[in-house]
């Protein structure tokens, strides 16, 4: 079937598809309300990748990995009333369903021997009474590793409660129960909460805010730029409705396909809010633009042109976005995965209502007035400026294209470089400012308390061995020279503790004993005194496995990745030793490093390789394919360079970069190349066909191009950092690539001369 069959076939049945557009739409907006969302950053990568599978062994053998803490800030919090705050903390934790398992300065144990025998007792036994007491507990407390530093900062202004997450816990319901613990034991000290569970309620919080300021100021925003732009009321309900049934249906998708929406995806609506419209506002700019004088044609007619002249186009720029979105599927993360499906379907879907829907739409509203009514000459003063600024450049390509190409060239290498100052890092904490108690809690206890948060390390075999005992303990020694590595707790250094006590605390015992039978002694004097669940973190009941539990002192991926490699390369050293496997939460952060640079890569390829050839296809043409991109290139390199000058970091979101302007810019270098060419088919001149595209399609990727500015505008009011400088990234690259197919292509076209874009019959 031609194109004008298929025009007369969508205006014939256009009940048929206004009723299709409104049904669907309809559909997906019931799906809604079904929509959850999940920060947990383990589930944002693959169930089988190594990194889950690793946790989910250590989880199954140890319990939840996963920590809350209450940190503690006093001047002094060995002083009476602190500690009774901290009791009366402890206390209120051990009730809240959900935790597995407490650690803190009043449940923390310390070891002395007397007459043979091993005396466990708590490492804090009460409130000193007066100086002398505190000289004493600070002297004790100073010798016991597991509280020093640990559980109590080493200038004793800081302590914290750490509960340990059943793997099934509600990250909701524990912090709540925590934060009303918190204010209903008040106290003069300071108390946060802080751990990655209170970063993920927080997470959930920021998205749900986000989500709900994103789409109403967007939709504000978007509103007032069309009618800043268009002359007809039509031309600025149409594109935005449009808009609008597309994020619905996008959104609506995700309870379908049994996806949750995670940090990522709270872009979702404003990618679409900025680019979804696009096609319609180059659907409407050309409707101005044939109903500007009164020639005859009726509604039917004026939709039956529009499909005739503007499918294809919308087809090619359509496709071309939908594909480069689709290009995110090549990342292992999966918010970016499923971003980029939901993404395309809502391109996709946009693209179709522009074809079927608008014109149907069109074709039932009467013809406007003719531009030369009094009114509409007023409103069309609003965009002369533009016309003139356009016809300026189209002269100022034609005197100096070569100029002009060796200035862009320039520009492009000295950007280029920054992309060497790069930094990957995903770090929860940039998402917040430094006056927030969750930035606040993680900094104390990165830089007083040993970490935040960390990863695991496991042995296997008889535990109660020496020589086992030796592998793990040298393991400890070796990541305590790490800078980044704040403590580290094993069953190895609770051994070597016991030897020492029941030795009358000589230190030249605080060693791992020489022979399995005394190791073996130690744990069942232990067990006489003390409680075997004091180890039960450390090393399973049949004393097969053990954990050596490492706390990092940086929140960010960066330091993650660098420790973990760390780890890996001493045990790929010990290859057959007792040390099999490392797990946790930093290693799963570590591999997200590693999976982003590489999903920006390969993502950046096949959108390159797949736009270019969508455009040579739709073109007829490879030389289009390659000349389509240049402006690409162009905005890419600004992209990175900014980033790399300006030190914002590759992380999750602004990973997502490349791929959506590629997918997205793509679409002014179609849109200047088919008009160009169809003036060319006219019998224009090369400079007259640059010049006479320039103030007619030209106007349409303005106004397009201005539009996803606008669009991703609204991300300035983002809660995290990351998201806003998404948005200005996005702007950036955007005003490049709209600049360099309104200069830099019409330049390339003057000095090449592409025999594609040649009239076959010129005259």
């Amino acid at each position: 079937m031609n194109m004008p069959s298929i025009a007369g076939w969508i205006v014939r049945l256009r009940w048929f598809w206004i009723v299709v557009v409104l049904l669907t739409t309809g559909f997906f907006a019931l799906q809604l309300p079904k929509v959850q969302m999940d920060t947990e950053l383990k589930n944002q990568l693959p169930p089988h990748l190594a990194t889950r599978l690793n946790l989910a062994k250590i989880e199954g053998l140890f319990g939840g990995t996963d920590m809350i803490m209450l940190v503690v800030s006093a001047d002094d919090v060995l002083a009476p009333a602190a500690l009774d705050r901290i009791k009366r903390l402890s206390d209120g934790m051990a009730e809240v369903d959900g935790l597995q398992r407490l650690l803190g300065p009043l449940s923390a144990k310390t070891l002395r021997g007397e007459d043979g025998e091993m005396i466990v007792e708590p490492a804090i036994p009460g409130p000193p009474k007066d100086a002398t007491e505190r000289e004493a507990l600070v002297r004790s407390l100073e010798s016991n590793p597991l509280v020093y530093g640990n559980l109590i900062s080493k200038d004793f202004k800081h302590a914290v409660i750490i509960g340990f997450l059943a793997p099934s816990a509600s990250d909701e319901f524990i912090v709540a129960s925590l934060e009303a613990l918190v204010e209903k034991e008040k106290g003069p000290e300071e108390v946060l909460v802080g751990g990655m569970p209170v970063t993920r309620v927080a997470l959930t919080k920021d998205m749900r805010r986000d989500m709900r300021r994103f789409l109403p100021i967007g939709l504000v925003v978007m509103l007032v730029f069309l009618v800043a732009c268009f002359r007809q009321l039509r031309s600025v309900v149409l594109p935005f409705v449009m808009t609008v049934f597309a994020i619905i249906v996008a959104m609506g998708l995700i309870p379908l396909l049994g996806w949750k929406i995670y940090t990522v995806t709270i872009l979702l609506p404003v990618i679409l809010l900025a680019v979804a419209n696009d096609y319609g506002i180059h659907w409407m700019a050309r409707y101005e633009e044939e109903t500007e004088h009164e020639d005859g044609r009726t509604p039917l007619e004026l939709a039956r042109g529009g499909i005739l002249e503007l499918t294809a186009p919308v087809l090619a720029t359509g496709s071309t976005t939908a594909v480069g979105l689709l290009c995110l599927r090549t990342h292992l993360i999966v918010p970016a995965q499923q971003l980029g499906v939901l993404g395309a379907v809502g391109v996709a879907f946009a693209m179709f209502g522009t074809i079927v829907f608008m014109p149907a739409i069109i074709s039932l509203l009467p013809r406007p007035k003719p531009l030369a009514s009094k009114g509409q000459r007023r409103a069309a003063v609003k965009t002369l400026w533009l016309d003139s600024m356009l016809a300026y450049f189209g002269a100022m390509v034609a005197r100096h294209p070569k100029p002009i190409l060796w200035v862009s060239a320039v520009v492009s290498l000295v950007m280029g470089l920054g992309v060497a100052r790069m930094v990957v890092d995903t770090n929860p904490m940039s998402f917040y400012q430094r006056d927030e108690p969750i930035w606040r809690s993680t900094h104390v206890l990165n830089e007083d308390l040993g970490g935040w948060a960390g990863f695991s390390v496991i042995a296997e075999g008889d535990i109660q061995d020496p020589k086992v005992l030796h592998a793990i303990d040298d393991l400890e020694q070796h990541l305590r020279k790490h800078p980044s590595v704040g403590t580290t707790s094993s069953i190895a250094t609770v051994i070597r503790q016991m030897n020492k006590a029941i030795n009358d605390g000589d230190p030249a015992h605080d060693r791992i004993p020489d022979s399995r039978e005394m190791v073996a002694q130690l744990l069942l004097l232990y067990s006489m005194s003390g409680e075997p669940a004091d180890l039960e973190k450390l090393a399973d009941l049949e004393f097969k496995h053990a954990q050596v539990m490492v706390k990092v002192t940086e929140s960010g991926t960066a330091a993650a990745s660098e420790v973990v490699a760390y780890t890996h390369a001493y045990l790929e050293a010990k290859k057959g030793g007792p040390l099999t496997l490392v797990g946790g939460l930093l290693d799963v952060m570590a591999e997200m490093v590693h999976h982003i640079v590489w999903g920006q890569i390969t993502s950046t390829f096949w959108a390159t390789l797949f736009v270019c050839a969508l455009v040579g296809l739709f073109m007829k043409s490879v030389v289009a394919g390659f000349l389509s991109t240049v402006p690409l290139a162009i905005a890419l390199t600004m992209i990175y360079g900014v980033m790399g000058y300006g030190g914002i970091e590759l992380n999750l979101i602004t990973a997502l970069l490349s791929t959506i302007m590629l997918g997205v810019g793509i679409d002014y270098s179609i849109h200047f190349l088919w008009r160009y060419r169809d003036e060319r088919f006219k019998g224009l001149d090369v400079q007259p066909a640059i010049e006479k595209t320039l103030v007619t399609t030209g106007r349409g990727i303005v106004f397009n191009g201005l539009s996803v500015v606008v669009g991703f505008a609204v991300l300035i009011v983002s809660a995290f950092f990351p998201v806003r400088f998404f948005g200005l990234l996005v702007a950036i690259s955007i005003l490049a690539s709209m600049i360099g197919a309104l200069v830099v292509l019409p330049a390339l076209l003057i000095v090449v001369r592409p025999r594609f874009l040649e009239p076959k019959n010129p005259t």
